[in-house]
């Protein structure tokens, strides 16, 4: 999750909306993705979908199987669902999202749909480090 936050201060510092995302296979990152929704001028640029990318590249299959992503906010339904496409097996996520999160803020998803493919997810690790990221890059722009 350390090196998910360095990613989301990258994109405090560029001006894109701080979130940073790791995947990682026998303890090694083999995929990283962060926001780069203005720059690409895409709106999929998620730092999820990033790490996807990243990591399939890495390990040369879009399956990523025994895998794990850490991420610094609470995914959004697109991204939520390339997860389980990707068949990462576990999530954990900095803070929630009140606004757009699928796990646990506006819907359960992975509780509400059997999808073919189970996630695990927990959240909280370093919780308080990225929402403060996030309030004060919200903060600078108002």
């Amino acid at each position: 999750m350390e090196r998910a936050i360095e990613l989301a201060k990258e994109c405090f510092d560029e001006g894109e909306v701080p979130v940073g995302a790791v995947i990682v296979k026998d303890e090694k990152i083999t995929g990283e993705g962060k926001n780069k929704v203005i720059f690409e001028n895409d709106v999929t640029s998620h730092a999820e979908i990033n790490a996807i990318r990243d990591a399939s590249k890495t390990i040369q299959n879009y399956r990523l199987n025994d895998c794990s992503m850490y991420v610094t906010l609470e995914p959004c339904h697109m991204c939520s669902k390339a997860i389980v496409d990707a068949r990462i097996d576990r999530i954990v996520f900095a803070a929630p999202e009140p606004k757009t999160g699928s796990l646990i803020s506006i819907d359960n998803l992975y509780e509400r749909i059997k999808f073919n493919h189970q996630v695990k997810f927990e959240y909280g690790l370093l919780e308080e480090e990225s929402a403060n990221l996030l309030k004060n890059f919200f903060k600078e722009r108002r």
